[in-house]
């Protein structure tokens, strides 16, 4: 039977075995569900930097630049690391080049793997079925805060594993973890995400509309995979 196991931090990842496995990032608040938007309303690509300086030398391909660091807007950047900022009608059919603080660093430290697959609490059945459908060993990695484990990345993790517990085994106990943790607050999952440390982050900040989007469930069907170094439809 297919394994599925769950990264809780970027600080571990390193005890993971990549190759050959599928990996699922999740930046919930808020890179990955910013992803899923901009394919959904129609992005051309998606090309991820680690690098800030690497992501603006991008201008010169003609990619809009997005991006944060400590959640506030890159200055000179064109899109931010709302959801909202991608559903602009300018960057529909172009390209966009994005760097933030932990879903692309996280990106990066996935290379090794076979398939990098974007995932969001707005895509999440669709993930699902599309990891159901791959002969392959899934890998979870939650993005995090600066290597800290959060709790939205991880709750996304347990809400997978709970959707894909007929059809993968835990590979650790990892995953019982996070399945346990979703199982607990299913009923109330907004409330708990709001009492999140980076949601109270965002709330500084005056950024109150974005937490509320990105905990929708199945808000889009697309499943953004990376081929080539850019993130495009796995279909």
């Amino acid at each position: 039977m297919k394994t599925i196991d769950v990264c809780l931090s970027p600080e571990l990842i390193h005890l993971f075995d990549l190759k050959g496995k599928l990996v699922v990032i999740v930046d919930i608040l808020r890179a990955t569900s910013c992803m899923t938007t901009g394919m959904a309303h129609g992005v051309k690509a998606i090309r991820p930097f680690a690098d800030q300086a690497a992501c603006r030398e991008m201008k010169k391909q003609n990619y809009f630049l997005a991006g944060e660091r400590n959640g506030i807007k890159v200055e000179d950047f064109d899109l931010g690391n709302s959801p909202f900022d991608y559903m602009q009608e300018e960057v529909k059919g172009n390209k966009v080049a994005v760097t933030t603080t932990n879903g692309t660093v996280a990106i990066e430290k996935s290379a090794e793997a076979d398939e990098i697959v974007i995932g969001s609490f707005l895509n999440i059945t669709a993930v699902a079925e599309y990891l159901k459908n791959q002969d392959k060993d899934v890998i979870v990695f939650c993005a995090g805060w600066k290597g800290k484990v959060n709790l939205e990345d991880s709750l996304f993790a347990g809400a997978l594993v709970a959707k894909l517990k007929d059809d993968f085994e835990s590979a650790c106990d990892a995953p019982l973890f996070a399945q346990a943790a979703f199982e607990y607050t299913e009923a109330s999952l907004l409330e708990a995400v709001k009492n999140s440390s980076h949601a109270k982050r965002l709330n500084g900040m005056n950024i109150h509309e974005d937490i509320e989007f990105c905990m929708k469930l199945d808000e889009y069907k697309v499943v953004p995979v990376i081929r080539d170094g850019e993130i495009t439809l796995s279909n």
